[in-house]
């Protein structure tokens, strides 16, 4: 239990914890719309433990229920998680020496808030791919997973409970605020932000959610270009 991996899983624990709740709150939500949606209890349960994605799942209920073609129902679930290939792409160099069973595994249960937290931690690091960095990432994920799923179950067998009143969406998104606003210390972070938010706000009368996945990359290239920008000015 004092073992530097232990030590580390419980850093990765402590610092997602306040993340959690807008984790679960989130799976709650989801929980509740696959039901409402139509789903049988048995086959929502099956949807939340085997599609670990909120926004893919709340993007293909509708889908869904119209009856479209199972393709497109795919692709729109690809298209809201591109996000995910530009994480794999940054968190690859802490991997990348890892078996690709274990690579897929950790692609599996990451999220944007494990992404988000370990980037901040270790993103200016010049040493890649220790024990260190890799249970602190697993200290991000696993706790995440479980309130996730422990959460949307809640919303699957208990959701009919709640007052629409409540608006438990709109609490997820400040609980997922009050967690990023903290991690904006640097130029190249604000412009990123800046530049998402309004991405997405313009972009969402585009189908299949394409302003999120538009958000994404016009976020990263905004960060990346005034980056570079920062440092030709420095080194100037």
């Amino acid at each position: 239990m004092n073992s530097p991996k232990w030590r580390n899983f419980k850093a990765g624990t402590r610092d997602a914890v306040p993340a959690l709740i807008a984790t679960g709150t989130w799976g709650f939500v989801t929980g509740i719309a696959l039901v409402k949606s139509g789903l049988t209890e048995g086959m929502a349960t099956l949807m939340t433990l085997v599609v670990y994605a909120g926004s893919a799942q709340l993007t293909s209920l509708p889908l869904m229920e119209s009856a479209a073609p199972l393709w497109l129902i795919f692709a729109a679930g690809l298209v809201v998680n591109i996000r995910f290939i530009i994480f794999g792409a940054a968190l690859q160099p802490f991997f990348r020496h890892l078996p690709w069973r274990k690579r897929m595994g950790l692609g599996f249960f990451s999220t944007d808030v494990s992404f988000v937290l370990f980037m901040g931690r270790y993103g200016e690091s010049r040493e890649r791919g220790s024990a260190e960095q890799l249970w602190y990432f697993l200290g991000l994920i696993v706790p995440g997973w479980f309130a996730w799923n422990a959460c949307s179950l809640l919303g699957i067998y208990l959701g009919a409970m709640v007052p629409a009143s409540w608006s438990l969406e709109f609490a997820a998104v400040l609980a997922l605020m009050a967690i990023v606003v903290p991690l904006i210390q640097t130029r190249p972070m604000v412009m990123c932000l800046l530049a998402a938010g309004l991405i997405a706000w313009i972009g969402q009368p585009l189908p299949l959610r394409l302003g999120l996945a538009a958000a994404v990359i016009g976020g990263v290239v905004a960060g990346v270009v005034t980056e570079r920008l920062t440092e030709k000015a420095k080194a100037s």
